[in-house]
């Protein structure tokens, strides 16, 4: 028997206050919605569909480049008539022969474990509920039980009675069913409820009827089955899951100077013995070397950083590929396109951007080099820039290896400077540099005797 998911991601999120769908918004990185999907895939699942409602369009569209594209069918619920409603739009797509797994896009930290002993203990009676105890059940579905354990009703809050808001085993909405079942029991239910809809919940008071005991799986992990509903339940999960995150990779042997003061938005590998200091984002996905030392307020984002390098306080990396013992920053830029070679330097206020740094090379002060080739063991002086722009083209500058470039240099691409030559500080250089050769580009200076500063003009 083969498992297929329906996702529920059509709710408008109305107090998330925000043109946005909700499942759509970000939870370390990624999308609520996506997170969901990850989950639904790491089961093992066949098919996965996902039924949209408010914004279906642009929720779609959010997926139109992603990997998962291909492996969801996408349904529509035109009208909120509730969640036995939204399941059952995607019913006709599910082969009657296999199980069924419920799961709703704005439950984004589900362990795929969970989900799949869910799936098991559905068995024989067709039918199984996620569950959790909780001390605050206020709001949430109660598991209503008998004299001998088993469930008989799943009673929404609105519809409980002062005893059953006593009770604080509560629904996930979390469920698992046979396909079959589920269609025959979602065809009797009715909106005879207080909030005048087709709950998924009434499937459970059927299953009873029916002479089925309903099974049920326990979790203890509150937070992998909280709802977001809006943007402070966002955020206290935000904060919930960077600790978890921060926590896992200090247990896997990285050192984490401050718990609560590292953000992983999205996938970082991490080798031996890497240490993190205070605000370190790590945005979508990276890999770090060994012995990596990653200073405060730093933001690396798609980057290779590797074994060695130190990359200083302040520093922006993005689409950057770091090899081996390299030194950035503090205070660096280095921008997409970016390659530094095994023991490349780039010191404070430098930025870079579609460059490769050779072996050994340095830019060590207030520079810009960007469509650039620094070859091995260069030297580029403080202030020097690339002038790689014209307004309309963009052309590269070559630097070959052993070059020395003098403070405040200006290279007009395209040029090429040849291995060992230098050019005197201040220059333009808009021509070839022949191999060894010293350039100097700048006006002769001119001293005016009896020159007098301009004064300020009064009314």
């Amino acid at each position: 028997m083969s498992l297929e998911v329906i996702i529920l991601a059509a709710g408008k999120g109305t107090r998330m206050y925000s043109d946005l769908p909700k499942v759509l918004h970000p939870l370390a990185g990624q999308a609520m919605l996506t997170r969901v999907i990850e989950a639904a895939e790491a089961t093992g699942a066949d098919k996965i569909h996902v039924v949209t409602g408010f914004q279906s369009e642009m929720v779609r569209n959010h997926y139109q480049d992603s990997p998962y594209n291909d492996r969801i069918h996408w349904v529509e619920q035109t009208e909120q008539l509730g969640t036995g409603h939204a399941v059952s739009q995607a019913l006709p797509a599910v082969d009657p022969d296999n199980q069924v797994l419920v799961l709703y896009g704005d439950v984004p930290l589900l362990e795929a474990e969970t989900l799949t002993k869910l799936v098991a203990a559905c068995g024989d009676s067709g039918i199984a509920v996620l569950t959790l105890d909780t001390a605050n059940p206020a709001g949430l579905g109660r598991i209503v039980r008998n004299n001998k354990g088993d469930i008989t009703e799943i009673v929404e809050e609105k519809d409980a009675n002062i005893e059953q808001k006593t009770i604080t085993e509560i629904n996930t909405g979390i469920m698992a069913f046979s396909a079959a079942k589920l269609k025959a029991w979602l065809e009797k239910t009715n909106t005879n409820n207080a909030q005048g809809e087709y709950y998924l919940t009434d499937t459970v008071a059927m299953a009873c009827a029916d002479g089925l005991k309903v099974s049920s799986l326990t979790t203890e992990d509150e937070d992998s089955v909280q709802g977001v509903n809006n943007r402070l339940q966002l955020a206290e999960l935000e904060r919930r899951l960077q600790r978890k995150q921060a926590e896992q990779i200090a247990s896997n042997g990285t050192t984490v100077l401050n718990l609560d003061r590292v953000e992983i938005r999205g996938h970082t590998t991490f080798g031996k013995d890497v240490v993190i200091d205070i605000n370190v984002i790590l945005e979508g996905d990276n890999h770090i070397g060994d012995r990596v030392r990653i200073g405060p307020n730093t933001v690396i984002k798609n980057s290779r950083i590797g074994s060695d390098t130190c990359i200083e306080a302040f520093s922006h990396l993005e689409d950057c590929e770091i090899q081996l013992a390299c030194q950035i920053g503090p205070y660096a830029r280095l921008r997409p396109g970016t390659v530094l070679c095994d023991k490349a330097k780039i010191g404070n206020f430098v930025e870079t951007k579609k460059t490769v740094i050779g072996k050994g090379s340095k830019v060590n002060h207030l520079s810009y080099i960007g469509d650039a080739q620094v070859d091995e063991a260069a030297n580029v002086g403080a202030g020097t820039i690339t002038c790689n722009y014209d307004g309309v083209n963009k052309y590269k500058t070559h630097i070959k290896s052993n070059a020395f470039i003098g403070s405040n240099t200006a290279l007009v691409a395209p040029v090429t400077v040849g291995m060992g030559a230098t050019t005197g500080a201040g220059s333009v250089i808009t021509s070839d540099i022949p191999d060894g050769q010293l350039a100097i580009g700048r006006g002769k200076q001119r001293n005016i005797p009896n020159w007098k500063r301009p004064t300020k003009k009064t009314d």
